[in-house]
């Protein structure tokens, strides 16, 4: 999966020939599609790494941004930029900066988009190597900052509900679940119960990082047996140590 770069593009340019042709040649699969939600629906599966080429589209078809923002932000993909200054600052208006990983202003030297396009697919392969964190929260500010906060050490996928969870849970084993514990429709305790009901997941090890406190709270959960219950207000120093004592 790290060897593969979706490139999104709503037509053939010579710079994204170029392009193509010097990451085959140092055996990095190039996937190809343009720039509508069904199309990238198909094939985002199939890579790790979204390089996106700014065109009309961004203006004409803005739900393909709002959809590219929702990947990046729950499901670890690395996105990347071309395009001209406007294009630029107008894809930042809907995908947060901190979401893109790296912006190329057009026009720009095709060996230089390569070099950096392979460092960051090397730097993609280490941070696959890390631990694996699911976050599950319905809090988005808390989630960015978590991520920010963790991804030095860890893998770190956000999902924003308990659905979201179990979906992504079907399909992946995380090495530590962090979840919250009053979340809309489908609340922690209850997703934890979800969680340990099905053999493919009741060995995912859960931990609770919540704002609940009170002691009726903590001992609901704690007779589901989680590996062990942080607060949202024991600060940065105090959960990521927590986290790091729980694996090593």
């Amino acid at each position: 999966m790290a060897d593969k770069v979706l490139i999104i593009n709503n037509k053939t340019a010579m710079l994204t020939d170029a392009l193509a042709a010097n990451l085959r040649s140092e055996k990095i699969e190039i996937l190809l599609t343009e720039p509508a939600v069904d199309k990238i629906g198909k094939v985002k599966n199939d890579a790790d790494v979204f390089l996106l080429f700014a065109g009309d589209f961004i203006y004409e078809s803005p739900e393909v941004l709002v959809y590219l923002k929702d990947l990046c932000f729950g499901e670890e993909k690395v996105l990347c930029i071309v395009g001209y200054s406007k294009e630029i600052t107008e894809i930042e208006e809907v995908i947060p900066k901190s979401l893109i990983e790296k912006e190329f202003e057009r026009p720009i030297d095709v060996k230089i988009l390569s070099k950096d396009m392979h460092q960051i697919m090397r730097e993609k392969r280490a941070r696959t190597k890390k631990r694996h964190l699911l976050l599950v929260d319905d809090d988005v500010t808390f989630l960015q900052m978590m991520q920010k906060w963790l991804s030095a050490r860890y893998r770190v996928t956000v999902v924003k509900s308990g659905m979201q969870a179990i979906t992504f849970i079907g399909a992946h084993t995380p090495d530590l679940i962090l979840l919250d514990y009053d979340m809309p429709i489908t609340p922690g305790p209850q997703l934890l119960e979800m969680i340990r009901s099905e053999p493919n997941s009741a060995g995912i090890p859960v931990i609770f990082l919540t704002a609940k406190s009170d002691r009726e709270s903590v001992m609901r959960v704690m007779r589901l047996k989680p590996e062990g219950y942080l607060l949202k207000s024991q600060g940065k120093e105090e959960i990521i140590n927590s986290i790091d004592q729980f694996f090593f």
